[in-house]
C-alpha cells in the first residue's frame, strides 16, 4: 500500500515537544550527526514545513526571519533552514512540496528568500529559481563587517520584491554558529 504524503505548515510556537523531538532527530539523521544545537536553534522560530507519510515525520524544513544587508538597504529575509528529507524517501518530491510551501510564505511576506545550499542540493534550489550570489559575502559581526569568503558560491537568493545586484556585497546578520 502506498502512503499518502501529507506537508504540514505551523510557527515553531504551534509544535509540540514531541513533533519538535521528531524533526530534530530527523535532521540529525539526514545530516549524519552534522547538525549542531545551533543549526537547530536557526531553525527554530518561524514556519516549518513538515512533510509527514501518515504519522512518521520523514521531511523538514523551516523559513526564519533574518535582515541582509544589500545596495545599502536592508532587506526583509525569509531564511531558509534545516532542510531535510529520509534518506530511504528521497527523490520522491518531499522536498520539492515543502519548498513549495515555504517559497508561499517568502513570497507573500519577505522581499527576497535566501539561504546557505550543500553542493549537493545546490542543483536543487537553482532548478526552482534560486539564483547563486556571485558577489563577495560578510557577516555583521559584534566586532563589525568581516569577510565569509568560504560560503562564496553557496548563498542563493530568491528576488521578490526588490531588485539585485548578484555581484555586488551581501551581508548577512549576526547569530552564533554559522553565519549563513
Amino acid at each position: 500500500m502506498v502512503q499518502v504524503i501529507e506537508v504540514r505548515t505551523a510557527h515553531t510556537a504551534d509544535l509540540d515537544a514531541a513533533t519538535l523531538k521528531a524533526a530534530r532527530a530527523l535532521l540529525d539523521e539526514v545530516f549524519e550527526g552534522d547538525m549542531t544545537d545551533h543549526d537547530w536553534e536557526h531553525a527554530l522560530g518561524g514556519v516549518h514545513a513538515l512533510a509527514w507519510e501518515g504519522t512518521e515525520l520523514i521531511g523538514h524544513a523551516s523559513l526564519v526571519q533574518r535582515q541582509l544587508l544589500h545596495g545599502g538597504r536592508a532587506l526583509r529575509t525569509g531564511y531558509v533552514e534545516g532542510v531535510g528529507v529520509r534518506a530511504d524517501r528521497r527523490g520522491r518530491g518531499h522536498g520539492a512540496a515543502m519548498m513549495d510551501a515555504l517559497e508561499r510564505v517568502v513570497r507573500g511576506a519577505y522581499e527576497i528568500g535566501a539561504l546557505a545550499a550543500t553542493d549537493e542540493a545546490a542543483g536543487f534550489y537553482a532548478v526552482r529559481g534560486w539564483r547563486v550570489w556571485q558577489g563577495p559575502s560578510s557577516a555583521l559581526t559584534p566586532t563589525g563587517i568581516q569577510p565569509t569568503e568560504a560560503e562564496d558560491g553557496g548563498i542563493y537568493v530568491l528576488p521578490v520584491t526588490v531588485t539585485l545586484d548578484l555581484s555586488g556585497e551581501l551581508t548577512c546578520d549576526w547569530r552564533d554558529g554559522d553565519l549563513w
